[in-house]
């Protein structure tokens, strides 16, 4: 089986979440480190423009967004199964909701040192103005919010030791991106608002106990030449009733339906309620598939 290679950087909050995954099914990997704002011109030719990180690997199959990451880590490898019944609309409430409160607490904590270079790349990355001072201005009200997101972990802990039970689940990977990352990036402000929230300090440490899996360093050129030397799987299952009415084969563009909006072209392999699966020929790097998720993810006939 090929190796599992995951575009990231350490300081990333969405890449803790397969890492996480990797430490609790016990996996080995090849960490592939990309730049923090762009360029990346060697992550931008395996995905057809896609820029957001992180992005998993496998061959010549590339898989974009943590949510087709994970699940694609949670249905191909041993180990324990992670998707539980609700735990993919827990994953979106933590991605979306209690991210963006997030990402407020810890730019407000920021303030002024904030490179000017990552608030113009964040700003063409979301089309909109990367605002320091209004998130600083609005940093007590999110921090209320924030504290209210943690107190839905803080119950939901009230009768196992994870969201899921006994054991960790997707959901418990999902919720704990957000308090890994605010603990890491604001610390002051994450010890504050997890105050009185005991179960929720104690959530955090088994969380963090559990590793990264096999971790080994690896340069964007070999993982370049791995997706060369591969061949894209086959066997897509595509549903006929999918709302976009397309068809396998069709050209089309992908786009996220909230930021980093870049199109993403293609011909369609398949689309069914899970994912997205596109085909592109690259160059000298051959074809490849570009996996997405079906859920934030805008799928369109192309106009040329």
């Amino acid at each position: 089986m090929a190796d599992i290679i995951l575009h990231h950087y350490d300081t990333s909050p969405f890449s803790e979440k397969p890492r996480v995954v990797f430490g609790l099914k016990g996996l080995a990997w090849r960490s592939v480190v990309q730049p923090v704002i762009m360029p990346k011109p060697e992550l931008v030719p395996l995905t057809g423009g896609y820029r957001r990180i992180p992005v998993m690997q496998i061959g010549a199959d590339v898989f974009c967004d943590t949510q087709v990451i994970l699940a694609e880590l949670d249905e191909r490898f041993e180990g324990p199964r992670l998707a539980r019944p609700g735990d993919w609309a827990v994953n979106l409430w933590a991605d979306r909701l209690w991210f963006q409160a997030s990402v407020a607490v810890v730019f407000g904590e920021m303030g002024e040192n904030v490179p000017r270079a990552f608030i113009e790349d964040r700003e063409k990355l979301s089309g909109r103005p990367f605002d320091v001072a209004g998130m600083r201005a609005a940093a007590g009200p999110m921090k209320a919010q924030w504290r209210g997101h943690a107190g839905f972990v803080e119950r939901a802990l009230s009768r196992s030791e994870f969201l899921g039970g006994h054991e960790p689940s997707l959901a418990d990977v999902a919720a704990y991106m957000n308090v890994w990352w605010v603990s890491r990036a604001a610390p002051s402000a994450a010890e504050a608002l997890l105050s009185g929230l005991p179960r929720t300090l104690a959530w955090r440490e088994r969380m963090a106990g559990v590793g990264h899996g096999q971790r080994t360093e690896m340069q964007p050129r070999e993982a370049l030449a791995v997706a060369r030397s591969s061949e894209p799987a086959a066997g897509f299952e595509h549903d006929p009733e999918d709302p976009s009415g397309l068809s396998p084969g069709e050209a089309v563009t992908v786009a996220a339906d909230d930021y980093g909006r870049d199109p993403i072209a293609g011909a369609l392999v398949a689309v069914n309620a899970q994912r997205i699966v596109i085909q592109r020929e690259v160059g000298e790097l051959g074809w490849l598939n570009i996996h997405f998720p079906r859920v934030g993810y805008v799928l369109s006939p192309r106009r040329d």
